[in-house]
């Protein structure tokens, strides 16, 4: 059986769809039809049951899935460290993150990238938000994936990979807490917790506002370093936070609640690099992140 013959059963036992496999592959739905017969000929018994409606792996046709998929993906390794080596896609890859479900995604991004380049490793680590772009810029990161934009000169933004709803993190005793959801203009009637260390103007308006939508001066409560401070800060009734939906997940805890905004924009969160662009490796990196965002 030839690689292309391979290719094509296993894309049709994943699809089940003679259309969608000829898609796939960029080739005809009779080609795929006469990969099939020529493999059920030499193999002599049907891979597939068919009718007009649809298309189902026979029991052989499981067993031989099963054993081809390991070697389809040694080979799809080997090609790929070919492809790194020519590439220059070796050495460390350094890759930083700011929240929890941002880590999630670079961590699992990072088990497929090392996968398929194991010339290459990945070291991940957590920014800290007294400096959240000190790291990237300063070269001790190849990217990040954090909130846009940063606003950072001799940083670029990419797209945008996700975007989140915001929250209010407040004290669990405080009336908000109540509600079904706070406004922009809640925020001037309580002193909101911001990290230490400069952020840039066009990050501060977007995720720290100084004022409401209307103008009105929001107060500024305790400033922290690391983010384990702000959910006891709150806690202790010294201020909100203003955070993604999503936090409510990973930062619960007793003593606080998270309350949805219905108004203002969305957190978005994408890839940071250099302004001079990515090495082949974080191109790499970047290609195996798709696959693994959240849901939207």
């Amino acid at each position: 059986m030839e690689l292309r013959d391979i290719e094509i059963f296993l894309t049709l036992a994943e699809e089940l769809h003679f259309g969608r496999t000829a898609e796939r592959l960029h080739i005809t739905a009779s080609r795929v039809s006469h990969a099939i017969k020529k493999q059920e000929r030499r193999i002599g018994a049907p891979l597939f049951e068919r009718t007009s409606r649809t298309v189902r792996l026979t029991a052989l046709g499981r067993q031989l899935r099963e054993d081809l998929l390991p070697a389809r993906q040694q080979i799809q390794q080997a090609l790929d460290r070919a492809v790194a080596e020519a590439r220059g896609i070796t050495g460390e890859l350094r890759v930083g993150y700011s929240t929890p479900w941002c880590a999630d995604l670079v961590l699992r991004a990072a088990e497929t990238f090392r996968g398929r380049h194991a010339g290459c490793t990945v070291a991940v680590g957590e920014i800290q938000f007294d400096d959240p772009f000190g790291p990237l810029r300063r070269g001790e990161l190849h990217l990040q994936v954090s909130e846009l934009p940063s606003g950072e000169a001799g940083i670029a933004d990419g797209p945008v990979l996700f975007r989140e709803p915001r929250a209010l993190m407040v004290p669990a005793a405080h009336a908000w807490a109540e509600r079904a959801s706070v406004s922009l203009e809640d925020l001037a009637d309580a002193p909101l917790i911001t990290p230490r260390g400069d952020i840039p103007q066009a990050a501060l308006e977007i995720h720290l506002p100084i004022r409401t939508p209307s103008g009105r001066l929001i107060p500024r409560g305790p400033r922290y370093t690391f983010w384990s401070e702000v959910p006891a800060l709150v806690a202790a009734g010294l201020g909100v936070s203003v955070v993604a939906v999503r936090a409510a997940r990973y930062h619960d805890r007793p003593g606080i609640a998270f309350v949805p905004f219905r108004d203002g924009p969305t957190l978005d969160y994408g890839v940071l690099l250099p302004s001079s662009g990515p090495s082949p490796a974080a191109r790499a990196f970047i290609d195996n992140i798709a696959p693994h965002l959240p849901p939207t």
